[in-house]
């Protein structure tokens, strides 16, 4: 499956995006400094606290196997990024819906429903990287703490996490709850899907492994109950698809040849 035809590519042009990619990734030193008035092991509770919220709706996915997997996947990938000492891990949901969620401070889940939609390592590194970017880009942080200081003053705010106040720990994970069920804003998302194309390529996969998934859920029928909350939380997978095509092509044709691994993929799930 491919976004758009492939275009042959020489050596020196490689190594041009190869540049563009190291550029794009190392902007996100200067997000982490712009948000960084929650301290990073606050951000780590938080996401603690708002990832126990999700495994209550949802138990993790009773095989070991498929588990171990994916949080290998998950790991390499959060290697590739400016963050790689956050406690990552990444867990498979049992549930038939197709998703997949990040909480602040390094904990992301792909429901089983999704994984069994997808056809190769490559998209299921596509998608952990999405989300991995939302953690990168503190998109979930920054979106409480907006909806915290619409009743908190920041310096209040910032004062009480610092005085490890579980009431207002308490109030930033409801806020954070309350993001599942309305999404992010869509120039997150956007971000989430360049970046993620970004940290796939770096991790040695084909580029197209994120379009490649957003091709499956924009094949799919839209009233299935199965992407509700997804195509709710989410801009349409067309748009998304389009927004790739107009600023990440160059990218996604300079690091397509590089491996699906499809068959180790399936072996796992077969496990």
């Amino acid at each position: 499956m491919r976004l758009l035809i492939l275009l042959l590519f020489v050596s020196s042009a490689h190594a041009q995006f190869k540049f563009d990619i190291n550029k794009l990734i190392d902007t996100t030193r200067s997000v982490v400094k712009a948000t960084s008035d929650i301290a990073e092991p606050e951000e780590i509770q938080i996401g603690k606290d708002m990832a126990a919220r999700l495994l209550g709706a949802a138990p993790l996915a009773r095989d070991e196997n498929l588990q171990r997997y994916v949080n290998r996947v998950g790991r390499c990938l959060a290697l590739q990024t400016e963050r790689p000492d956050l406690p990552w891990q990444f867990g498979v949901l049992e549930a038939p819906q197709l998703n997949a969620f990040a909480v602040p401070g390094g904990t992301i889940f792909v429901t089983r429903g999704l994984v069994e939609r997808m056809k190769s390592e490559a998209e299921l590194a596509g998608v952990l990287a999405h989300e991995i970017s939302h953690v990168i880009r503190r998109h979930h942080l920054k979106a409480i703490q907006k909806g915290a200081q619409t009743q908190l003053a920041g310096d209040a705010l910032n004062q009480a996490l610092k005085n490890q106040r579980a009431d207002v720990r308490d109030k930033l994970v409801s806020f954070g709850a309350e993001m599942y069920t309305r999404g992010l804003d869509k120039s997150d998302e956007l971000e989430a899907d360049r970046y993620g194309v970004v940290i796939a390529a770096r991790a040695g996969y084909d580029a197209y492994g994120l379009p490649a998934v957003l091709q499956t859920l924009q094949a799919m029928n839209a009233q299935d109950s199965a992407l509700a909350l997804m195509f709710k939380t989410h801009p349409a997978p067309g748009e998304r698809l389009g927004s790739l095509a107009e600023t990440m092509q160059p990218t996604l044709d300079a690091y397509a040849g590089q491996p699906q691994l499809a068959e180790r993929f399936l072996r796992q799930l077969r496990k």
